[in-house]
């Protein structure tokens, strides 16, 4: 039999819900109704905590994953050995001990489905939580002489992309994860080291 929604935690719980949910499938294949099944409510019940409806709902999650993001990758960052690869192995090291966000599915799948002024606030936030802090990290470590010059935006965008691919390699266990993630790193370290980018 369906609960009712305590005040208290209330939008917690259908935040979590929501992000299991948005995470497992996707924002088109959710419907408002399955995450009040999820959350084991009416939906009636549901539509009275989200009466903005299911595209709000959306944005709330995933503005509350990217600050959280931001804060992480942030501190994992500033508390890193100031070297490349000690900063890369923390960034790393954070993202993998989060859920996959799938960026890809984000930019390619959820949010043209999003209202236009929705799709480019979400861009913003992204850069802003998740490719800035890298970004940062790498202009940090051109700065002390590690890398030559590269587009740094594309450069964590790249890693980014390599840590969130990990995620797909089957039946592997974290630290598997991990050695992986950090060889792949090692690599492209390798090649920030001796490879530099002619402006354009």
């Amino acid at each position: 039999m369906p609960r009712s929604l305590e005040p208290t935690n209330a939008r917690e719980r259908v935040l979590d819900g929501a992000e299991k949910l948005f995470a497992e499938r996707g924002y088109r294949a959710v419907t408002l109704r399955d995450i009040a099944s999820s959350i084991g409510v009416h939906h009636t019940t549901l539509y009275h905590h989200v009466p903005e409806g299911k595209e709000h709902l959306f944005m709330e999650v995933i503005e509350r994953n990217f600050h959280h993001h931001r804060q992480g990758l942030s501190s994992a960052i500033s508390q890193a050995a100031p070297n490349l690869q000690a900063v890369l192995y923390a960034v790393s090291d954070w993202l993998l001990s989060q859920p996959p966000m799938d960026l890809v599915r984000l930019v390619y799948s959820d949010m043209p489905a999003l209202d236009p002024a929705h799709a480019r606030q979400l861009t913003e936030l992204a850069y802003s939580s998740m490719l800035s802090p890298i970004e940062g990290a790498l202009r940090s470590a051109y700065e002390r002489g590690e890398i030559g010059h590269h587009d740094f935006a594309h450069v964590a965008g790249a890693i980014l992309g390599l840590i969130e691919s990990v995620y797909a390699i089957p039946e592997q266990n974290s630290e598997k994860r991990q050695a992986i993630a950090r060889e792949v790193l090692d690599i492209l370290a390798a090649g920030l080291r001796t490879y530099e980018s002619t402006p354009s």
